[in-house]
């Protein structure tokens, strides 16, 4: 009995193809064997968009038993693509439209924003950690990092005890800083963040009052001898200290600094010391910066200085000086010198280093003496983590801020040219002038090196212009560089002097004796 085949198709909201096969697997006299195979299958989509497939399988031995095996299955596919443009070009006009109201006008020093999200370019030269916090999240850019989730208990504890010794509710703490909400979102760069905090529950302003309350509870302790009671929340927390001083100077780890007086001002206890918040906060960061207490103490802001923004602004504030703004001497000279030799050259040019004494490490000068001594005068600056850190977040914010002076960029060209191998970083501290607590000289060159690259200043902005070309002039004297090389040569030492002071003995002698057996 020949196979026999019998094809058909139909559709509903799809395909439908059954195929039915029947084949003679015996003889027929034997009373063979006759199995039947009937498949539907539908490619149809059901109301939820899936796939529906029907098996039917009829079975007929030679006894005459007939069997049916039925087996659907359906598969369920859901498939949505939403191509969203991001290229600004799709829709000019409208950016336009939308970045004329953002800012209408508005010079730069006067816009709000001031807390940023540090740009990839940054991160890929200092690495993820230089502007990560460690154990504690100020502000929204980094609250839902787990390693900043055990202090948040801690940061909620604090508050409860501030609420319990000022005698009222939360409510009414929320309710004081509520009306700086809108001007404190503004401060910050990412908006996509803040949205996923921000709902109607008003999570961004719970997070400024807990956040802020913490930083001032936190600056009242450090202000007195004990740090933490025996039954301070966090006590047991102690640990954890040193990292919390270089986390609060982190760029994308604040809040803006008027939201923080607000709040000092209004949990303020009768009777309690007069200082202000600025001061109690320099403070507390002097416990690792190490700067003399006048210097802090002396430090306040006058109507003639500028407000800081908030916590990483106010220390970088406190070591500028009116006194290193850019030189106008040079005004009207289209070029100006911004790169300068490493200090071995410096010094075969007979250019040395010295340490002075000054308020701030930015007060660098140049000076030439009566002997014709070229002297660069540095004072000392720390290398560890805390300055470390400090150091490239200041760089980031002045990089980002352009209403701010850019003397830490600046300076950190300036140790970019001075320093290019670990001979340079060894001088430096055989000068005193860097404490290095990196370990080796090789980590201090890596990271000045890091830390000077692809760095922005205009002209304008150079306060060592005056400096850089007064070193460099002295390099390109041949006439100096020349008796340099030979004061260098014979009266570096004592006992190249004494060499040469026998040298000249002897060839005096010499030529007296042979005067005298020419003249007897």
């Amino acid at each position: 009995m020949p196979p026999k085949e019998n094809k058909s198709t139909g559709s509903q909201e799809g395909q439908i193809s059954q195929t039915t096969k029947i084949s003679t697997d015996a003889l027929d006299d034997s009373g063979g064997q006759i199995s039947e195979t009937t498949k539907i299958s539908t490619d149809a989509l059901d109301d939820s968009g899936g796939q529906i497939s029907e098996t039917t399988k009829i079975s007929t031995d030679s006894g005459g038993q007939i069997s049916k095996t039925t087996k659907i299955s359906k598969t369920t596919k859901i498939s949505k693509t939403t191509k969203i443009s991001t290229d600004p070009l799709d829709d000019l006009e409208a950016q336009i439209s939308k970045t004329c109201c953002i800012y209408p006008l508005i010079p730069s020093e006067d816009r709000s924003c001031c807390i940023y999200a540090v740009p990839e370019t940054l991160i890929e030269i200092n690495g993820k950690k230089a502007y990560q916090p460690r154990v504690v999240s100020i502000g929204p850019y980094h609250r839902s990092q787990p390693q900043v989730m055990a202090m948040e208990k801690h940061k909620v504890e604090v508050l409860s005890l501030l609420l319990h010794r000022k005698k009222f509710g939360l409510d009414k703490l929320l309710s004081i800083t509520r009306p700086l909400v809108a001007e404190a979102r503004k401060c910050y760069s990412k908006e996509m963040n803040l949205e996923s905090i921000t709902d109607h529950n008003d999570r961004f302003l719970k997070m400024i009052v807990v956040d802020g309350c913490f930083l001032i509870e936190l600056f009242r302790k450090a202000d007195k001898q004990k740090l933490f009671e025996f039954n301070d929340p966090l006590a047991t927390m102690a640990w954890a200290v040193p990292y919390i001083y270089g986390d609060l100077l982190l760029l994308q780890n604040q809040i803006p600094f008027f939201v923080l007086e607000r709040l000092f001002e209004t949990s303020k206890m009768p009777g309690e010391s007069n200082a202000p918040l600025s001061l109690l906060a320099l403070r507390f960061f002097n416990k690792v910066m190490q700067r003399p207490n006048q210097v802090i103490e002396s430090f306040t802001f006058s109507r003639n200085q500028t407000v800081p923004f908030h916590l990483l602004d106010l220390v970088r504030s406190s070591l500028l000086s009116p006194h290193l703004e850019p030189s106008k001497k040079n005004e009207g000279n289209t070029q100006t010198c911004r790169l300068i030799h490493c200090i071995s050259k410096l010094r075969r040019a007979g250019i040395k280093l010295e340490l002075r004494e000054a308020d701030s490490f930015l007060d660098v000068k140049f000076r030439k003496g009566k002997l014709g001594n070229r002297v660069i005068q540095m004072p000392n600056i720390t290398m560890d983590y805390h300055m470390k850190s400090f150091l490239v977040n200041c760089l980031a914010f002045e990089q980002l801020h352009n209403s701010r002076s850019k003397q830490f960029t600046v300076y950190a060209n300036f140790l970019d040219c001075l320093v290019n191998t670990a001979k340079d970083v060894d001088y430096l501290c055989d000068q005193n002038i860097i404490e290095n607590y990196f370990g080796k000289d090789g980590d201090v060159v890596l990271f000045i090196n890091k830390m000077g690259k692809d760095l922005a200043f205009d002209d304008d902005q150079f306060y060592l212009s005056q400096l850089f070309k007064d070193v460099d002039e002295c390099y390109r004297n041949k006439c100096y560089v020349q008796v340099a090389s030979f004061m260098r040569r014979y009266f570096n030492t004592p006992w190249s002097f004494l060499s040469a002071l026998a040298a000249l003995f002897l060839l005096v002698l010499t030529f007296l004796q042979t005067f005298y057996t020419i003249n007897p």
